[in-house]
């Protein structure tokens, strides 16, 4: 079935799925299913990322990787059915969607002047699990570099406590050691709070170290790597 970008609001979605609405142990609990999904030039991707499992996505440059992400978080236009445990994502509006199934993209948006002011909730022990200060939070965005946006915006994005996250090469921009700090901390993360998510990398290195299962892009189809 199509996507509807412009779908009607289901107003008491949230309060029908108390997985959605509860930040208890029953959301935490939710698989990610890809039914069919078609983007761009792969069709009829099935897909089913358990509660705390980490698969990885590789392929070529222009495969597709990103695409992907994008309809799964219904950034995209797409054929296909997306669902978090029992609940379809045709089911809820595209905003009440993304702020559980959460992507990470490459290259983060920042739309206000300060960091704080795009977070959901402080997380002052996650900033020094991933080596920033304290005070980060109340830096302007103009000062930050690259590799900062990057471990930023994965914590702006956990701040709002998604059922789900989407990775878009989330180290890239980072140093070796860096990258193994911003691993383990992401990974623990998933697996204590059991989130699905697909991460997706280039490095060899990377995907064995954190994915339980790889899948590559390989024309129109995904497949296991």
């Amino acid at each position: 079935m199509p996507n509807r970008m412009g779908r009607r609001p289901v107003a008491d979605t949230l309060a029908r799925c108390p997985h959605i609405n509860d930040m208890g142990m029953a959301m935490q609990l939710a698989r990610l299913e890809l039914q069919g999904l078609s983007v761009g030039g792969l069709v009829n991707v099935d897909l089913e990322v358990a509660p705390g499992e980490i698969v990885c996505l590789s392929g070529p440059s222009g495969s597709g990787k990103s695409r992907l992400l994008r309809a799964v978080a219904d950034l995209e236009p797409h054929d296909g059915r997306v669902l978090l445990g029992s609940v379809d994502r045709e089911s809820m509006t595209a905003h009440q969607w993304r702020r559980q199934v959460m992507l990470v993209p490459a290259e983060s948006q920042w739309w206000a002047d300060t960091v704080g002011e795009h977070f959901c909730r402080p997380v002052p022990e996650a900033l020094t699990e991933l080596d920033l200060p304290a005070e980060a939070v109340g830096w302007t965005v103009a000062r930050l570099s690259s590799g900062e946006k990057q471990r930023l915006a994965l914590l702006r994005a956990l701040s709002c406590r998604p059922l789900a996250l989407l990775l878009d090469e989330p180290t890239a921009n980072l140093d070796n050691e860096t990258t193994r700090r911003v691993e383990r901390w992401i990974t623990d993360w998933i697996r204590q709070h059991g989130l699905p998510a697909i991460w997706v990398a280039h490095d060899a290195g990377q995907i064995e170290r954190v994915g339980g299962r790889h899948y590559s892009i390989r024309g129109s189809c995904l497949e296991p790597a």
